[in-house]
């Protein structure tokens, strides 16, 4: 989670809503991403979208079972559907989004019965730490 708390800071960094996110499998890390919406004017340009094809890239496969997502909040309904699609085994994540969360906040995407995977889901890792960076964020943007 401490890596994906660096990628969330290189997002704050860029003026992105700070979230990051690394893919893990076999002991090592197989792909990060933060956010790049405001870079790449791309709704989709988020953390867990760009970590997962970077390491979907990185195996040269479309199916990451076994491997985990270290996430700083918890994924929106677009990112636990692709990580649904990708046979992700485990997510962990930091904060929880009682907006937008689709692993159990709002909705449950990545436990959803009707679907033919199912995610082993762990919130609150560092979620102190990775919602003060949210907020941190968010204030300064309203003083601008």
């Amino acid at each position: 989670m401490r890596e994906a708390l660096k990628e969330a800071r290189r997002a704050f960094a860029e003026d992105e809503v700070p979230v990051g996110a690394v893919m893990v499998s076999g002991g090592r890390i197989i792909g990060r991403g933060h956010n790049q919406i405001e870079r790449l004017q791309d709704p989709t340009a988020h953390a867990e979208m760009i970590s997962l094809t970077s390491a979907a890239n990185s195996l040269n496969t479309k199916w990451l079972k076994g491997a985990s997502l270290y996430v700083t909040i918890e994924p929106c309904s677009m990112c636990a559907g692709a990580l649904v699609l990708a046979r992700i085994k485990d997510l962990y994540f930091g904060a929880r989004d009682p907006k937008t969360g689709a692993c159990g906040s709002v909705i449950n995407i990545a436990n959803h019965k009707k679907l033919n995977h199912r995610i082993q889901v762990k919130g609150g890792i560092l979620a102190e730490e990775s919602a003060s960076l949210l907020k941190e964020f968010f204030k300064k943007k309203r003083m601008k």
